[in-house]
């Protein structure tokens, strides 16, 4: 693996974020905090937990397990978040944590040991499987973000029904 490898890596979670950051952009306040029913999250409740995991994982993880004893999961998944303010926040100090951690590595850390709940992982794959986790979260802020705004939300990919047109688009163009 090579550096390509941690460049790709921080280019997919700044996609991750940014396609989060796009939806929050599109919801009114309520519907950051709205919630089906009890058992199942609201926006804010995923950025909650996101922000404790990245916090956990991320803060001294080349020395220490990216399980903090300090961490409280369940208490992640409570309404604690009460505005966009704080949500936002929270947001950008994870992903803060993430970025600052993954910026002075080298190729020749990525084999490196780390463990997760006690769990061991060469560096390159606790970064796998953050993507893979952020990845996940953040398709489930789109999606209810997409269920708030209805007819009014402005696709975050290839709208339906415009595959044949952006295909036409981009072959258009010379590959890169």
């Amino acid at each position: 693996m090579s550096s390509s490898f941690l460049t790709a890596s921080k280019q997919q979670f700044a996609y991750y974020k940014s396609l989060a950051e796009k939806t929050f952009a599109q919801v009114d306040d309520p519907h950051l905090f709205w919630q089906d029913d009890i058992n199942n999250n609201s926006i804010a409740i995923i950025v909650q937990h996101l922000w404790g995991n990245m916090l956990s994982r991320w803060t001294n993880f080349l020395d220490s397990d990216g399980e903090k004893a300090s961490r409280n999961r369940d208490a992640e998944f409570e309404v604690v978040i009460q505005d966009r303010a704080t949500m936002l926040a929270h947001w950008e100090a994870g992903w803060q944590c993430l970025f600052q951690a993954l910026d002075p590595l080298k190729d020749s850390d990525l084999e490196k040991t780390v463990y997760i709940r006690n769990q061991e992982h060469t560096i390159s794959e606790a970064i796998i499987r953050q993507i893979a986790h952020y990845a996940y979260h953040v398709g489930q802020i789109v999606f209810i973000g997409k269920m708030m705004q209805t007819e009014q939300w402005q696709s975050l990919s290839i709208p339906k029904g415009k595959s044949d047109s952006y295909n036409q688009e981009k072959f258009k163009q010379a590959p890169r």
